[in-house]
């Protein structure tokens, strides 16, 4: 056995390096998901331990000396995101506050589809506030000179940083803490400028031509079109309506707001292209000047400018440190489009920002481009889609079938991650994509660059108004595909050990080459099985204890506050997976509902099941209350319960949320998923929330 592995280890020697990436991430996926020092800890020696007694036992095999090296970058890789949490040392507000402070303005984002501006800021005056925030403010009261170096003054209730209301929804906390964001919150009155910014600031300067340049874009194209058009220009998004951003979502095309590899590329190649026509009219320089070098060096200087102008988020600095190692092999003469440069590019963002390895951001552009290059790199792919003399019908035929192939192999690997992060995935992407992604990559973005350098000498507006057209395609592409039935795949939220199987499986499939690679397929179905068995929570409880939702025979869910705003109803909605509109739990046949309170009945798992949850600031007459706990199986309420009520199973009170969280209860077979783990040392855990 063991030699048989050896032989095909030994025939898959130049695919182990892929391996590394892997390794450093399950070190930090594994820092994720272990709760307490005392886990981390024991991680790392038991890593380490692997190590060294493969290394020191193993060294003559391939097969330990591998082993070795990946629980040693497995160890590296817990160590990094250990240090680099704790490094943070973020200062988080412990409990809501409304403070009229003075702080500096750290960035600005605009956005206008809520009209609201976004402000990031810092050293407050309020010695009683986090050094930095997040804070919200009316797009009205946002006064002319408010960017990124200025000092303003204004009144503010911020919160500290949201966690997850329920298991499985999204935990802001965690994203501010490695963001170093203290508080959110939303400002009220007017806004005063202080003192301006300096006018020396590079940051500021930055900031207002590239909401300038979003406004005038916007203001070219117009309507929802030219919200498009500025978010491809400037990676502002502020300006997107949300029905077309959920269509975009819906349609798999959402990708296309994110500023990241397309869009870097596109605009890379429009420069290397026109740089390399440019100086081919030059007889002497065509003939002695190395073309190609200078050409990658111009697009190089593109796609850092386009990334600096479009904010330098995470997505776009990944595509671009992944285009610069492109750019090198083609300097170098060599083939860059590997399974190598994506790991590469992995390894360095993983080692400056380990953290972002487990938000859906890292793993949907990762796991594209791996599954793109896998695929391509396949023997018989190549010889189907490579360029060979034959009509033009065929070769566009030949393209065509390409994007196919590529669209549904990027939708099969996506949708795993999308369906753990969102609940939801969009089933005809593939197909979207295939027009979707030649009109904004060779009509829409480079019709764009020339209609801005047309505006230099006022000439742009024939222009402009083709990629209004053009991106009316896109968003009634967008409509189309999201409103056709069964566009979108939904469910609850998954086990964490099922994506981990889907994951790995995946991985496994796609960095092999021999037919062992095929062994990949058994933890991938497994995992989707998994996922797909397991059943919706029966009963949803928020972590303030305000909100409940309860899932009725039919699977629709039922509110015990009928007036929850559309956030708590979406986020309720994604986490079970349904796409109905929430109704309220006195509408529900079982139950019975007053103002203060109400008693809700279900069957399952072949037994009754009675919840009781109260509603209301006004406290119940004792003896009444005392009797609905005794009767009940499960209480749930946003204040403290008195001694005396004792359900049969459980009591989710303000008392006991604090220590848990929100909940996820599951009936049929009773168990509880609980937000905060008991010992969770997390430091956003443990910045006392």
């Amino acid at each position: 056995m063991l030699g048989t592995i050896e032989a095909r280890l030994e025939r898959e020697r130049d695919q182990l390096p892929l391996w590394l990436p892997v390794a450093l991430g399950l070190g930090v996926a594994s820092w994720f998901m272990l709760a307490s020092r005392n886990s981390w800890s024991a991680f790392l020696l038991a890593g380490s331990a692997l190590a060294l007694a493969s290394l020191a036992f193993g060294r003559a095999t391939r097969l330990f000396r591998s082993l070795g090296f990946f629980a040693l970058v497995a160890v590296i890789g817990a160590s990094l995101i250990w240090v680099r949490a704790e490094w943070m040392d973020t200062e988080t507000l412990q409990r809501p506050v409304a403070s009229r402070f003075v702080a500096q303005v750290v960035s600005v984002e605009h956005l206008p589809a809520r009209e609201t501006v976004r402000l990031l800021v810092r050293s407050p005056s309020d010695p009683d506030l986090p050094h930095r925030f997040r804070v919200n403010i009316d797009e009205e009261a946002a006064p002319d000179g408010v960017q990124a170096g200025a000092w303003v003054s204004l009144n503010a209730r911020l919160m500290p940083p949201p966690r997850a209301a329920v298991p499985g929804a999204y935990d802001f906390s965690q994203r501010a803490w490695f963001e170093g964001i203290g508080a959110t919150g939303r400002a009220w009155g007017d806004v005063e400028i202080v003192r301006p910014a300096p006018g020396g600031s590079w940051r500021g300067w930055l900031e207002t031509r590239r909401a300038r340049l979003a406004a005038h874009v916007a203001d070219r194209v117009g309507a929802g079109e030219g919200a498009i058009a500025a978010t491809l220009a400037t990676g502002d998004r502020g300006r997107i309506a949300e029905e077309d951003a959920e269509a975009m979502r819906r349609s798999g095309l959402a990708h296309l707001l994110a500023i990241s590899g397309l869009h870097v590329t596109a605009v890379i190649g429009v420069a290397m292209l026109l740089m390399l026509k440019l100086l081919a009219l030059s007889p002497r320089l065509a003939l002695h000047a190395p073309l190609i070098l200078i050409a990658a060096g111009g697009g190089a200087v593109a796609g850092l400018g386009y990334t600096l102008f479009t904010g330098s988020e995470v997505p776009t600095v990944r595509a671009c440190v992944a285009a610069m190692l492109v750019l090198v092999g083609v300097a170098m003469g060599r083939d860059a489009i590997t399974l190598r440069l994506v790991a590469t590019g992995a390894l360095v963002v993983l080692i400056f920002w380990p953290e972002t390895l487990v938000g859906p951001s890292f793993q949907l552009s990762f796991a594209a481009v791996t599954a793109i290059i896998a695929l391509h790199e396949h023997p018989r792919t190549k010889k189907l889609l490579s360029r060979r003399d034959e009509p033009w019908a065929k070769k566009v035929g030949r393209f065509a079938l390409g994007l196919l192939l590529t669209g549904l192999v990027v939708e099969i690997a996506l949708m795993p991650i999308a369906l753990f992060h969102f609940n939801k995935a969009g089933l005809y992407g593939a197909l979207a994509n295939i027009v979707a992604i030649p009109l904004t990559t060779f009509v829409i973005i480079p019709l764009e660059a020339l209609a801005l350098f047309l505006d230099i000498f006022g000439l742009g507006a024939p222009v402009w108004w083709l990629v209004g057209k053009t991106l009316g395609l896109l968003l009634s592409l967008a409509h189309g595909v999201s409103g056709t039935p069964g566009a979108v795949a939904l469910l609850p939220a998954m086990p964490m050990a099922a994506y981990a199987l889907m994951i790995g499986g995946g991985l496994w499939f796609c960095l092999w080459k021999a037919q062992w690679r095929f062994f990949g397929f058994a933890p991938i179905l497994a995992g989707a099985l998994w996922a797909l068995v397991t059943p919706a929570a029966d009963i949803l409880v928020t972590g303030d204890g305000q909100h409940m939702a309860v899932r009725g025979g039919d699977g629709t869910l039922a509110l015990l506050r009928p007036r929850a705003g559309d956030y708590v109803r979406d986020m309720f909605n994604e986490t079970s997976g349904v796409e109905d509109e929430a109704g309220a739990l006195d509408d529900l046949g079982s139950a019975w509902c007053s103002h203060d309170s109400c008693r809700v009945t279900l069957w399952r798992g072949g037994r009754q099941w009675r919840i009781f949850a109260t509603r209301s600031s006004y406290y119940l007459p004792y003896p009444a209350l005392i009797e609905e706990c005794t009767a009940a199986d499960i209480v749930v309420s946003d204040r403290r319960m008195p001694e005396g009520c004792a359900p049969r199973w459980l009591l989710a009170d303000r008392t006991t949320l604090r220590e848990t969280g929100g909940l996820a209860i599951t009936l049929s077979s009773p168990s509880v998923r609980t937000v905060l783990e008991p010992g969770d040392d997390h430091p956003w855990r443990r910045s006392g929330q």
